[in-house]
């Protein structure tokens, strides 16, 4: 169970003056590109599961590849809790599928394999790329905590997001609201994954 607070930051003005803030505490920041696959009668996300792959990279590592489930989430007073089960594949394997998406079948995945199983599909064949989304994460070492803030670039506008997985979902949204507050930072609780925005085609 992943579970992580979820604020939405209101405008690029407010996701710039969070960065400045907390350039001190920077670690690194990764550009990812994420994509979603579902059948046609869109079987997974009627089930409340999510299948994704995320390409990531930055300027010290190669591209990476990172295939994940992710099912039952919620989303409740800015804390998500989800099943993810994810695992990393080659990257360029990753990419055929992107433009192939039967070969998903052939991955050998222990990920896909689950898929299978939990949700009754015999194979990948009928599956379709949905497309995604790209996202500029910046993560930050932060009071004790990891705050992982986004840029997220969706074909009809950008959002902006702070992500923090925690133990104590509680105690580290009231130390970050306080911290916002204390520098004039308009947020909100986010309501909607980017899954679920991008699925909507409109901004929150």
């Amino acid at each position: 169970m992943e579970v992580e607070v979820k604020l939405r930051l209101l405008s690029a003005a407010a996701h710039l003056r969070l960065t400045t803030l907390l350039t001190p505490f920077h670690l690194k920041t990764l550009h990812q590109r994420n994509l979603f696959f579902d059948t046609p009668q869109n079987d997974l996300s009627l089930r409340r599961a999510v299948l994704r792959l995320r390409f990531l990279h930055n300027t010290s590592q190669p591209q990476r590849c990172v295939l994940s489930l992710k099912a039952k989430p919620t989303l409740a007073n800015g804390i998500s809790r989800v099943e993810e089960d994810e695992e990393e594949i080659d990257a360029g394997l990753g990419g055929e599928c992107v433009d192939s998406p039967w070969k998903l079948s052939d991955l050998g995945s222990r990920v896909l394999k689950r898929v299978r199983e939990e949700y009754g599909f015999k194979d990948f064949q009928g599956f379709v790329c949905l497309g995604g989304f790209e996202n500029v994460r910046n993560v930050y070492e932060w009071r004790g905590v990891t705050l992982e803030v986004d840029e997220t670039k969706f074909g009809f506008g950008n959002c902006y997001e702070i992500e923090c997985e925690t133990e104590e979902p509680e105690r580290a949204k009231s130390m970050i609201e306080e911290f916002l507050s204390a520098n004039n930072i308009e947020f909100k609780d986010s309501d909607l994954t980017k899954f679920a925005v991008f699925r909507s085609g409109k901004l929150p």
